[in-house]
């Protein structure tokens, strides 16, 4: 089984961001992820421009998606209609409890194009996507 993790806009900040994101890296959630995935296959690619991810969800031949497109999340069409095309299982994964910030943030245009949205959990949010993915593709 492989699975595409894609990080959007800013991410490649974690660590020196705001702590509402954590004390992590981007590779430390890397690193973790792989750990945690076992037999399943992680593919990551990371970008900070909105046409380079709609050619990451365009061009995915993995059996699943997790994306996590940052703040494009909350206003990409673009990237909505790409994941919209996909035949991936998809899941958004939000580190932070989008519901609980600014009032922009309380809906996702890409989630909605998505299977499911997993929000606020840090880290553990990526790990349950990735239990369902598992559970899901045999």
């Amino acid at each position: 089984m492989r699975i595409l993790v894609i990080s959007g806009a800013n991410l490649n900040k974690l660590g020196q961001r705001e702590k509402i994101y954590g004390d992590f890296t981007l590779d430390e959630l890397k690193n973790q992820l792989t750990a945690y995935a076992g037999a399943a296959e992680l593919e990551f690619f990371t970008s900070n421009m909105e046409g380079e991810i709609i050619e990451a969800v365009q061009s995915c031949d993995a059996d699943a998606i997790i994306i996590n497109a940052g703040g494009y999340s909350h206003t990409s069409v673009a990237i909505a209609d790409a994941l919209a095309m996909s035949t991936a299982l998809k899941i958004e994964v939000h580190l932070t409890n989008i519901y609980s910030r600014e009032p922009y943030r309380h809906f996702s245009v890409t989630g909605s194009k998505c299977d499911g949205v997993i929000t606020g959990l840090g880290i553990d949010g990526y790990k349950a996507a990735i239990d369902v993915i598992k559970r899901r593709i045999k």
